[in-house]
Parts: structure tokens; C-alpha cells; sequence
């Protein structure tokens, strides 16, 4: 019965319009219209009471250091900008300990560079065991010199797959850490540079013909002055 019930064509049912009468208030409301204009207006109704408690109840005595640092802008609480917040003393103390921290990150990656390297044994120039070997005469020496550098080619020696990834891993991050040690000597410079020029003195920076060796980098020389 129900696919005979739904197989009968049913008429389509069509919203009320609104009344020619009223033609001039424009569409006719409908209940999801209401329902969400009604929400709208109660919860307006419900910040504008909240809002006159907050007044009702506020303490005229009632301080904090928020309303005279910041301002309003657009609705939106702004804190004024701090213009000379710190004295030169201090912004020189402040980059001095940051000069100090990079100084000391870029040694760090030093001392972790020179103990990878040695344990990689990078430095093939340099073998860490030496035999001296004493030879009759030039062709005896050219046979013993050619034993040892096949004795210490690394290519020839057979290494586990493990063994090599680890070799891999820590040639790529040793390469890595160079990296790292060259940016942060490079703003180490930078920052010894710029403290430098904090300082009191009279000085100027040298066009590129004045330079003996230029390089690219900006030098800056300071006058003589006189000590008493």
C-alpha cells in the first residue's frame, strides 16, 4: 500500500506570498525568519543588561595602569608605543648578553664539529697511527708507500650497510653544523659590529677605493681622539 500511496502524484504545496495590500513592506515573513531575528534581538537584549550591571556596580575609585598606557583605536584596546623605553647603558648591557649567548652557541658548535670530525677521521692527510718504515733503496720505498695507501684507502675496505648509514648520517650532519657554525660566526661579526658602533666617537664608513682589501662588508674608521 505505501508504494501505491507514494506513486499517487501529490499536489505541491506553495508558501503563502505576501498580500498585494502589502505588497509595500516587500517578502512575507516566514517562522525561520522570526526565529532567527528573534535571537538576534534577544541576545542584543541580554549584553545591553549585562552591560548596565557592569555600570550599575562599578567602583568610581576603580584604577589600573591599563588606562593610561593604551589607548582605544576602532573598539580595540591599543597599548601606546614605548618610545626610549631603555637608556643606551642598558641597550648596550642588553647587547652585550646577546653577543654573548650567540659567542657562545658558535663555540659550542665548534668544539661539537672538531669531536665529529675526530671520530670520522676526516682528516686523511693526517693518519692517527704512523709506522716508519726504512727502505734499501728508491724502489723498495715506492712498494712500502704504495702498501701503506692501500692499507689506509677506505674504499677498499668492506663496511657493514649499518655501519655505513651511520657513517652517512653523521657526515651529513657534521656538514650541517658547519653551516650552523658559519651563520652564527657571521652574526656574531655582525652583532660585534654593530655594538662597536653604539660606542662614542666621531667616525665614518669608507668608500670602496679607500679600502686596501675589499671584500663586500662595510668598514668604518674611527678619528683620532685625544686622551688627557
Amino acid at each position: 500500500m505505501s508504494s501505491l500511496r507514494n506513486a499517487v502524484p501529490r499536489p505541491a504545496h506553495k508558501e503563502r506570498s505576501q498580500p498585494q495590500a502589502r505588497k509595500r513592506f516587500g517578502l512575507l515573513e516566514k517562522h525561520k525568519d522570526y526565529v532567527i531575528r528573534a535571537k538576534a534581538y534577544h541576545q542584543k537584549e541580554d549584553i545591553k543588561k549585562k552591560l548596565k550591571q557592569k555600570a550599575a556596580f562599578k567602583n568610581p575609585d576603580e584604577f589600573y595602569f591599563k588606562m593610561i598606557n593604551s589607548k582605544t583605536v576602532d573598539g580595540v584596546h591599543r597599548p601606546k608605543e614605548e618610545i626610549n623605553k631603555y637608556s643606551a647603558e642598558e641597550l648596550m648591557i642588553m647587547k652585550t648578553q646577546d653577543i654573548g649567548y650567540v659567542f657562545q652557541k658558535w663555540q659550542s658548535e665548534k668544539n661539537k664539529i672538531d669531536k665529529l670530525t675526530a671520530s670520522l677521521q676526516c682528516t686523511e692527510e693526517q693518519p692517527s697511527r704512523r709506522h716508519v718504515y726504512f727502505a734499501e733503496d728508491r724502489e723498495e720505498a715506492r712498494e712500502l708507500e704504495l702498501q701503506a695507501k692501500s692499507k689506509t684507502d677506505i674504499s677498499a675496505i668492506h663496511i657493514p650497510k649499518d655501519i655505513k648509514k651511520k657513517m652517512d648520517r653523521s657526515y651529513r650532519d657534521l656538514e650541517a653544523r658547519k653551516s650552523r657554525a658559519k651563520d652564527l660566526e657571521k652574526l656574531y661579526m655582525d652583532m660585534s659590529m654593530q655594538k662597536e658602533l653604539q660606542k662614542k666617537g666621531r667616525k665614518r664608513k669608507l668608500r670602496e677605493d679607500e679600502i686596501l682589501n675589499p671584500n663586500g662588508k662595510p668598514v668604518y674608521k674611527w678619528k683620532a681622539d685625544r686622551k688627557r
